[in-house]
């Protein structure tokens, strides 16, 4: 009998740059979810890949002084590396870049052209470039952008609009007869109440102000607008073609079972991406499920604050598997999850290095100490037995229900309440009591074969969560991985086996403090990369209206004229690689452009400073601040708190203005 196919998606990531353990944590919850359905006897199809065009890139590109290509090049490496990092299992990594790609979406334009679901206007309105997006007055955030909280732009431009009033209607009523289409709930009463329901404004889904896109192929001043274009990633990655000659994966797999995105692009997945099917004649995905943020702290991860974690640094702290258990423990059904160090050394140590490990190791050792390895089931019951074997065969159902409602945290604590029944067990059964009784040598050898048949239904569960860590506990064992349906029964591991001689410690125990000063140690190296830039300390609120500052030795005239202040504008810049604090800004001077490192990264985002005039101290020796060369200061003012603002002209001053 054939296997009953299951395709599920990850957003494709965005190459602006390295994603942080925010961004990682998707594509391993999908993975998961991938394993665990290939487990359950499921054929499984599992994609992620990069968006790869729009503004932000072509402006990165030029930045860095390389094409868009070499650029984005780049940046995909650097995030399949990543998801090869935690051990995930994808079955297609995808590009728009790809050329297949690139040829359906434009058939795809093409189509809804030709229909009349796109028709060309123009777009007069406020654009965020690093969103991609544009917005109306109404819709921003006190002035800003309504989704990154950055400035936002002018913008009029010829475009081409997707008619979204065309299938509101049919929309609206989908997703009220299909009240999984949408989850969590309250996922969907946001896309209702706030943008079906108030009705929905045409969409912009083509550029004229920069080229690097997929060209509208019958226009070529035009290139497709990023939405459409990387949306389309889950069919074409599939063999989609406009024209009707579909692969054989789409005929297989398509609809989705499963679209895995963050929920601040749930109205993209949700209503632009289903009118889109719509108007292509191509069935809806069956779910989409919009999962909460990571947090650093108190606070959504990001690069212009400062406060990035990444997945293989904590890698190297941690391992894979501890960084995997984390996320996907950590991470409630409907609400923001929070990651520190501090909370990820405690689940180290008391989940895993205690609660598994310990087991595990307790568990081998008293098999190889009291028969040489052993392990045989005696058949000596006692009524302390039914306890374990019950919650045993009932954690594989539970599991499989938490699953089935995405409750991916919920299930890893089913897997986790077995391993501590198992302990509570070992506690009940005192095995080294058992052995000082020659006569009660096949009660404990049924209390130790107890134990390892339930570690191995443990260890099955924990595959697709932790699979490494999953492998490793059935190796010791001399025990294969169980499908779910090789669960619904207790005893099946074979008596008589023998286990390793020698258990491997799968988790060991870490120090708060030892930790902290590590992580201590790599943010002093990072902060003495700024120290020659006169800048430092945090984002702060208001500032006295006075501050004093110790007098530093007198200079005379001769010392002063020595320095030259200058006007700057600066051109472009982009965030050091590497660093979390410095920014490298191309400032124009007179005719001259000179690149200047400055730790300023926790105030202002690389797309804050382009088009700023600022004070530069002009003739400062050279120097590399992280690898990279700087040839001048900017001028910033520093509150009590460390607070940093840069000096701009009071008036519009020309580039290379002399500041005396």
């Amino acid at each position: 009998m054939s296997k009953k196919p299951y395709y599920i998606t990850t957003a494709i990531a965005y190459t602006s740059g390295k994603p942080h353990i925010g961004n990682s944590y998707e594509i391993v919850l999908a993975d998961s979810i991938a394993r665990f359905k290939r487990q359950q006897g499921y054929e499984v199809f599992f994609q992620t890949g990069t968006d790869e065009h729009g503004q932000k890139i072509e402006n990165k590109a030029s930045d860095a002084g390389i094409t868009p290509k070499e650029y984005v090049d780049k940046i995909a490496g650097e995030i399949k590396h990543i998801w090869d990092i935690m051990n995930t299992s994808y079955d297609k990594f995808i590009r728009t870049t790809d050329t297949y790609h690139e040829k359906q979406v434009q058939k795809i334009f093409k189509k809804l052209y030709e229909k009349g679901d796109i028709y060309k206007g123009y777009y007069e309105g406020l654009y965020c470039t690093p969103c991609e997006s544009f917005f109306t007055a109404s819709q921003l955030a006190d002035g800003k952008c309504p989704d990154c909280g950055r400035e936002v732009q002018p913008a009029k431009e010829e475009a081409y609009f997707l008619k979204l009033s065309n299938y509101t209607d049919r929309l609206i009523q989908h997703i009220n007869t299909h009240p999984e289409f949408i989850r969590p709930e309250s996922r969907k009463n946001e896309m209702m109440n706030n943008f079906l329901i108030p009705g929905l404004q045409d969409l912009c889904v083509s550029r004229t102000s920069f080229k690097w896109g997929i060209p509208v192929d019958f226009d070529d001043k035009h290139v497709v607008y990023v939405w459409l274009d990387a949306l389309s990633n889950y069919i074409t990655g599939l063999g989609y073609d406009a024209d009707g000659s579909h692969g054989e994966l789409y005929e297989k797999f398509w609809p989705a079972d499963l679209h895995l995105i963050g929920k601040d692009i749930l109205r993209f997945h949700t209503i632009y991406w289903p009118i889109m099917l719509m108007a292509l004649d191509v069935p809806l995905p069956k779910q989409v499920f919009g999962h909460p943020w990571l947090l650093q702290g108190d606070g959504k991860m990001s690069k212009s604050k400062g406060n990035v974690l990444y997945a293989d640094e904590l890698v190297n702290f941690f391992g894979v598997d501890a960084v995997r258990y984390f996320v996907l423990h950590e991470m409630p059904f409907d609400n923001d999850g929070v990651i520190t160090w501090e909370l990820m050394v405690e689940r180290m140590n008391s989940d895993l290095a205690n609660t598994l490990g310990n087991l595990v190791n307790r568990t081998i050792s008293m098999s190889n100490k009291y028969f040489g390895g052993t392990v045989n089931n005696a058949g000596v019951k006692e009524p302390v037995d039914e306890e374990l074997m019950e919650q045993a065969l009932a954690a594989p159902k539970k599991v499989v229900a938490r699953m089935e409602q995405l409750r991916v945290a919920d299930a890893i604590t089913e897997i986790f309440a077995l391993f501590k029944r198992c302990n509570k067990y070992i506690d009940e059964t005192m095995p080294w009591i058992l052995a000082k009784e020659e006569e009660k040598k096949g009660r404990l050898e049924t209390v130790l074969y107890n134990l390892v048949e339930s570690i191995c239904i443990g260890a099955s569960l924990l595959e697709s969560f932790m699979p490494e860590t999953s492998s490793k506990i059935l190796k010791q064992l001399n025990a294969e991985a169980r499908t779910i349906d090789e669960l619904e029964q207790y005893g099946v591991y074979p008596s008589g086996t023998k286990v390793t001689e020698t258990p491997e410690i799968l988790f060991a125990r870490l120090d708060l403090q030892e930790v902290l000063d590590k992580v201590e140690d790599i943010k002093e190296a990072e902060e003495k990369e700024t120290e020659t830039s006169g800048e430092r300390g945090e984002q702060s609120g208001n500032s006295q209206a006075f501050i004093d500052l110790p007098a530093k030795e007198e200079i005379t005239f001769d010392d002063f004229m020595k320095l030259q202040f200058q006007v700057g504008e600066i051109i472009a810049c982009e965030e050091v690689p590497k660093s979390k604090k410095l920014l490298c800004s191309q400032v124009k001077i007179g005719s001259q452009v000179k690149q200047i490192v400055s730790g300023i990264k926790a105030y202002y985002s690389p797309e804050e400073m382009v088009g700023k005039k600022v004070m530069v101290l002009v003739n400062l020796k050279p120097a590399k601040l992280a690898g990279v060369l700087s040839e001048g200061m900017l001028l910033c003012a520093e509150d009590e708190k460390g607070g940093l603002a840069l000096v701009v002209p009071e008036k519009d001053m020309p580039a290379g203005a002399e500041i005396c």
